[in-house]
This record gives C-alpha cells, sequence and structure tokens, in this order.
C-alpha cells in the first residue's frame, strides 16, 4: 500500500494542506466520507490494479518499493 505522510504547521499550513486534500480527494472521484463517486472507468481499473499489486506482493513477500532487505 502506498502512503502519504502529510504534516501541517500554522495558518497557511493548514489552508495549504486542506486545498492539497481537496484536490487528491477530487482527482480521485473521493468524497469526504472516503466512498468513491467518480464516474471515470480509468480511477475504477488503477484502483483494482493496485489493490491487485498490493495483494500479490503480500502473498510473495515482497518488500514494498524504496525497501531494502539488510544482508548480515
Amino acid at each position: 500500500m502506498r502512503e502519504i505522510v502529510h504534516l501541517q504547521a500554522g495558518q497557511c499550513g493548514n489552508q495549504i494542506g486542506s486545498k492539497f486534500w481537496e484536490v487528491i480527494s477530487d482527482e480521485h472521484g473521493i468524497d469526504p466520507t472516503g466512498t468513491y463517486h467518480g464516474d471515470s472507468d480509468l480511477q475504477l481499473e488503477l484502483s483494482e490494479y493496485q489493490q491487485y499489486q498490493d495483494a500479490t506482493a503480500e502473498e510473495e513477500g515482497v518488500e514494498g518499493e524504496g525497501e531494502e532487505e539488510e544482508h548480515a
């Protein structure tokens, strides 16, 4: 799963952070409750692909992108 770590500080940071999530949610067709309400087949295809990719990686024990195992 891909995750976003988001920090904001001060009034300006709060305003920018609020707009950031508004734009991201709109681009991905997600309402404020986290429910998908978009009408784009591409968004649905990408979501299904990502879920499949995550499940496959878990079954195979594959580390996430950017993570490397340490070898002794």
